[in-house]
């Protein structure tokens, strides 16, 4: 099942024929590539709709898988600063496909978050890890963070 959301209004900036969006977790301006874009849509969305702080959200962080060195879109945090949800972001002309599904579930080998959530703009899936049962589930909407 796909997550319903509502996207705010990006502001841009051009610089140098490089055209830059405010990044409020980072505090700097970033390249505004198809994919960044769609990753500062849900960063607006996580702190303006569903109210997450901002401080509980990393982006762009390098993470460890065996020896080779990945990069998440974003974490989210609980208020115990343990980790509870990672997105994956896709530019919004690469479709959502069972392989973005496998990338983010690497990347939860080393989190072991309870949600994933993958985007690309315009589709959007959530789903319950039950790490017990080894099972998955699609939920409609993102959980509120505890």
């Amino acid at each position: 099942m796909q997550v319903q959301i509502e996207f705010f209004p990006e502001v841009l900036e051009e610089k140098k024929d490089v055209v830059l969006i405010f990044d409020p977790v980072r505090r700097k301006n970033v390249a505004a590539t198809p994919e960044e874009r769609v990753r500062q849509k849900w960063i607006q969305y996580l702190i303006q709709h569903q109210k997450y702080p901002r401080a509980l959200l990393s982006v762009e962080k390098e993470l460890r898988l065996n020896r080779l060195k990945k990069r998440y879109d974003i974490v989210v945090y609980n208020r115990q600063g343990t980790p509870f949800m990672i997105f994956e972001f896709k530019s919004p002309n690469v479709p959502i496909s069972n392989s973005v599904f496998e990338q983010i579930a690497r990347y939860n080998l080393a989190l072991k978050v309870p949600y994933l959530v993958v985007s690309n703009g315009s589709d959007h899936f959530c789903c319950s890890i039950d790490f017990e049962r080894k099972a998955f589930q699609f939920i409609n909407q993102l959980p509120q963070l505890p």
